[in-house]
């Protein structure tokens, strides 16, 4: 005779099959809730108190479960930004500004977005800079040089490069490939 694997809410007896399980202890569910968004990728603090507000936590549990899964190290906001940084640095090519943007989204507090930016220095992002423009210079030959400038130039201000910076960068970049820019001088560009 083959047995039957009875789950929570299945029963055999017909009397008991309508009853509904107990409600779950509502800190158990926020622990559930922050363990499985915790799984996948790191998570601010704001993050996981946004994901239990939308699951209609009470704001008193939240804070608890939250402040303990802050001493246990679950949750860092300062090493999440700092991560953030790199990441978003080395894998996209970000400047700081864009990154302290996208900290602040997040919920990271504005004096630990300031110490994970503050790591990368201006000597790193130009150099960042000049190579995400020696990557897109190849796509633009065959522009004239305005248009060229104006889309190198466009893509370092979308991640967020100061626009002295850019055009500093643009520009060598252009000069090393041997287009004239002698005529650039305080036009702008």
């Amino acid at each position: 005779m083959a047995r039957r694997t009875e789950w929570p809410g299945d029963s055999a007896d017909p009397s008991r099959a309508g009853t509904a399980l107990p409600p779950q202890d509502p800190a158990e569910r926020a622990r559930a809730i922050c363990l499985r968004l915790l799984t996948g990728t790191p998570r601010t603090r704001k993050q996981l108190a946004d994901a239990l507000h939308k699951r209609e936590i009470p704001p008193e549990i939240a804070e608890e479960v939250l402040s303990r899964f802050e001493d246990v190290g679950l949750i860092d906001d300062a090493a999440f930004a700092g991560a953030w940084v790199e990441s978003r640095h080395h894998g996209r090519g970000l400047a700081r500004r864009a990154l302290a943007r996208e900290l602040r989204t997040k919920g990271v507090d504005s004096s630990l977005i300031d110490e994970a930016v503050g790591r990368l220095d201006s000597d790193q992002e130009e150099e960042t800079a000049r190579e995400l423009v020696a990557r897109k210079l190849r796509s633009t030959r065959g522009l004239d040089r305005d248009r060229r400038i104006r889309r190198l130039a466009g893509m370092l201000a979308r991640k967020g490069y100061p626009e002295g910076m850019s055009l500093r960068v643009v520009r060598r970049a252009l000069e090393e490939e041997g287009e004239d820019v002698d005529d650039l001088e305080g036009t702008g560009f």
